[in-house]
């Protein structure tokens, strides 16, 4: 006799935490994982205020079958917020459930101080992420700087991949950027990767201003041309990176970036290398750093007065200072192995603000410290 599948009914309506994406002074989307068609809205609550978020771009009550993403805005800056997620079965409107409240600060660019950390790079290690997820303090902003995944072959991945790695809920004290990784593009299904990921102005570049410390967030694309056979023409990263040149001069005067006292770009692919030489494409060779990125945006960063450049990648930590011709620094953080003995050891990087300093430290996983600078206010 053959044993019976649950149906989709008998499965958990929410599959994933409530995860806290795209903060804003105002705002913030957030997104989790359902099960089945179902439609979602948010409840916040600030103070003796309160309200609702239930609306999508086109009027709708957001809904999806996978996963919901609603966006909050009109939010005072520097609040804090407890927000949590109600969602109810389309099919079934007696399935009903309503998170936990989760506490989310809201960004101030007024703010004396702040704290952000980076990971990067782990490849959907679990016991890795546990580990970060245990070292990692409550931050005003996580930085998953790219390659999440190895690649997307199949399309039931997403949910515990972003929303729910390793089963954690990595979000929680700690509201998530993602940043999209050359791995996070592979595969047939990575076009859904968007899905998940919420960003500020539905674009997967941004700007934002925590405290005294602006951050310019890029997406360096592949580590290969455009036209690499291995891509199959899926790809267009080429004209996402031209784009992104014209936008950096719009995003780098915009008043709060502009005066920030520190200045900070993430991206996953370095902007430079210790070691420059061109990658041979036809014998399997790939992009170390991302020359088609910095030819495009270096000097829109200069101009800008970017001081450091935050990377993955390349899974061996490096630190290159800044100098005549490149005036920003290049940090590079590790890769995704447990054992901190290992050539390709995990690494976190810890950001700290202030009106003196800006400190930045990177760790590996037994506590050892890397790599330190500190910058200056501008």
């Amino acid at each position: 006799m053959t044993e019976s599948r649950p149906s989709a009914a008998d499965e958990p309506l929410v599959t994933s935490p409530l995860v806290i994406m795209a903060l804003r002074p105002d705002g913030f989307e957030a997104v989790w994982a359902v099960s089945r068609l179902a439609r979602g809205t948010l409840e916040w609550r600030t103070g003796d205020a309160r309200g609702e978020a239930r609306m999508d771009a086109f009027g709708m009550t957001p809904q999806s079958e996978r996963v919901l993403r609603v966006r909050a805005d009109g939010l005072p800056a520097g609040a804090e917020v407890q927000v949590r997620a109600v969602t109810v079965a389309v099919a079934h409107p007696g399935a009903r459930h309503a998170s936990a409240w989760k506490t989310v600060r809201l960004p101030d660019g007024s703010a004396e101080s702040a704290r952000i950390a980076v990971w990067n790079d782990t490849h959907q290690h679990d016991d890795t992420i546990r580990a970060l997820d245990d070292q990692t303090p409550p931050v005003d902003l996580l930085v998953w700087n790219g390659d999440l995944c190895n690649d997307w072959t199949t399309p039931d991945r997403f949910a515990d991949t972003v929303l729910a790695p390793a089963q954690r809920d990595i979000s929680a004290d700690r509201p998530l950027e993602v940043l999209i990784g050359n791995h996070d593009v592979r595969g047939d299904w990575a076009f859904r990767l968007q899905e998940y990921v919420a960003t500020r102005d539905a674009r997967p570049f941004s700007a934002a201003r925590i405290g005294p410390v602006a951050c310019i967030f890029l997406h360096t694309g592949e580590d290969k041309p455009d036209a690499h056979p291995t891509f199959r023409g899926r790809v267009a990263f080429e004209p996402l990176r031209a784009e992104q040149a014209q936008w950096l001069r719009e995003a780098t005067a915009r008043p709060e970036i502009r005066d920030a006292p520190y200045r900070l770009v993430f991206c996953h692919i370095p902007l430079r290398w210790v070691d420059e030489t061109p990658a041979d494409y036809d014998d399997e060779g790939y992009d170390w750093f991302s020359r088609m990125s910095r030819d495009a945006w270096h000097d829109a960063l200069a101009a800008w007065g970017a001081q450091l450049i935050v990377s993955g990648h390349t899974h061996e930590p490096a630190l290159i200072p800044a100098d005549r011709e490149f005036p920003y620094a290049q940090v590079v953080a590790g890769g995704p192995d447990l054992d901190a003995s290992s050539a390709e050891a995990a690494t976190w990087i810890d950001i700290q603000a202030d009106r003196g300093s800006l400190r930045l430290t990177m760790r590996t996983l037994d506590g050892a410290v890397r790599f330190a600078e500190t910058l200056a206010p501008l």
